[in-house]
């Protein structure tokens, strides 16, 4: 399965009865060809199966312009977005305890997937669908969801306690592994503290005066 992390949306998946590397290679190949790939526009990052370690898939990925990353060893969060799909696939209330046969498991997965990117409204990516944001229709929805909340606002504004309502908003970035902050700690009241090495000191100060007077002026001026 290929999740497009920022959308939700399945991009690519498939159904076999053992692990292969030409099998994923078959469904990366399909995938991109499918959705228009250009050559360095994307970065694929994977867990450290075989398949996705081997030479070929490594081979066909550069062909196609494609940066592949992987998991950390031993890291079990390096795969959050994939890890939260296979959940809500095996919560699946028709998800059965074993499946009848392959053209079963199939069949149900053809089911499942076309109901994940088409109707599924992911509270990631503002209650939207996939297949919303990933086609480009999420500014026509959330602007015609702002007109529906200013009019039920506009009927009964008593319902509404501080403000009109407002729709979802959508993400801006999506990250597997986020930026470090340069920051050690929150007070009580929400202040960041920064480490001295956030810190601008003064030059003449920096030049003249020991390290341990620079760390007190840091620690007093902040």
């Amino acid at each position: 399965m290929a999740l497009d992390i920022f959308n939700r949306y399945v991009v690519g998946w498939m159904l076999a009865l053992r692990e292969a590397s030409y099998l994923a290679k078959r469904l990366f190949a399909e995938t991109c060809a499918k959705q228009e790939v250009l050559p360095g526009q994307l970065t694929i990052h994977a867990d450290r199966g075989s398949s996705m370690r081997s030479h070929g898939v490594a081979l066909l990925l550069g062909s196609l312009g494609i940066t592949k990353t992987h998991s950390r060893p031993y890291v079990s969060n390096d795969n959050p977005y994939s890890e939260a799909h296979f959940k809500t696939l095996k919560y699946c209330p028709e998800f059965p305890d074993r499946f009848g046969s392959y053209e079963d498991a199939r069949g149900f997965c053809r089911r499942f997937f076309g109901y994940y990117n088409r109707e599924h409204r992911h509270s990631g990516i503002g209650l939207m669908t996939p297949a919303i944001v990933h086609h480009g229709r999420a500014p026509q929805v959330v602007a015609a969801r702002h007109d529906t909340l200013l009019a039920a606002y506009a009927r009964h504004p008593e319902r509404f306690v501080h403000h009109a309502p407002q729709p979802p908003r959508l993400p801006t970035a999506a990250w597997i592994n986020p930026p470090v902050e340069k920051t050690t700690r929150l007070e009580a009241s929400g202040s960041t503290i920064s480490t001295a090495v956030d810190v601008w000191i003064p030059p003449d100060l920096a030049l003249t005066t020991p390290a341990a007077t620079i760390l007190n002026h840091v620690e007093t001026a902040y």
